[in-house]
């Protein structure tokens, strides 16, 4: 199923609508000027299954995979979740605040949520990201631009949650992302500027994060 073209109801077309209960509004007069890039596996490597869906729409059988239960609980939501064949998923209309970043800061803004949106690729930190997604996030952007003028930054959950989180990682190609939007490079986070931290589970993110 495709979202339906009306343009103001915050769900972008030809994209399949999988609507998620796990968002809440955004601060009175605020405009998405930010997106922030994420990556996950369920279970961690594993591509293609139903099980990030049912995650982020609260039906996950938590029982199904033995790591499921270190996540067992966890409320959290993107709006868009860009596949390994560069499918687009969307959870959260534009409008409405995901849950996705958690605690967060860029460009001296903190709370990344109020004011970002969250696209998810399927991957794991540190590998590569295939083409087809990479196409797929820069139609993706390009429709975002075209629906918030505001829009003027692109980073990954590394560089607004440093320490903290360290996807889309190193697999991530930054360069080639710009090559594909023409968007100037001063809009998106330089990979390099992440700091270090330790393991992170893929799918590891904050929980009730609204």
């Amino acid at each position: 199923m495709t979202a339906p073209s009306d343009p103001d109801d915050g769900w972008l077309p030809g994209t399949r609508r999988v609507p998620s209960p796990n968002h809440g509004p955004r601060p009175a007069g605020v405009q998405p000027w930010l997106v922030v890039l994420h990556s996950i596996s369920l279970p961690p490597g594993e591509y293609g299954g139903p099980w990030i869906e049912r995650l982020f729409s609260n039906t996950l059988d938590w029982d199904a995979h033995p790591y499921f239960q270190s996540i067992r609980g966890l409320e959290v939501s993107a709006h868009f979740l860009i596949r390994r064949d560069g499918e687009c998923v969307q959870f959260v209309a534009l409008q409405r605040r995901a849950w996705h970043a958690g605690r967060s800061s860029w460009q001296g803004h903190d709370n990344c949520n109020d004011f970002s949106v969250g696209i998810e690729l399927e991957g794991l930190e540190g590998t590569p990201f295939t083409d087809a997604q990479y196409a797929a996030l820069a139609l993706l952007l390009r429709a975002l631009r075209e629906r918030l003028p505001a829009l003027r930054a692109v980073a990954g959950h590394e560089h607004v949650a440093p320490g903290r989180k360290r996807d889309p990682g190193a697999g991530f190609d930054w360069a080639h992302l710009i090559r594909l939007t023409g968007w100037p490079a001063a809009w998106f986070a330089s990979d390099l500027s992440a700091a270090p931290s330790g393991p992170e589970k893929p799918g590891d993110m904050d929980r009730a994060e609204g």
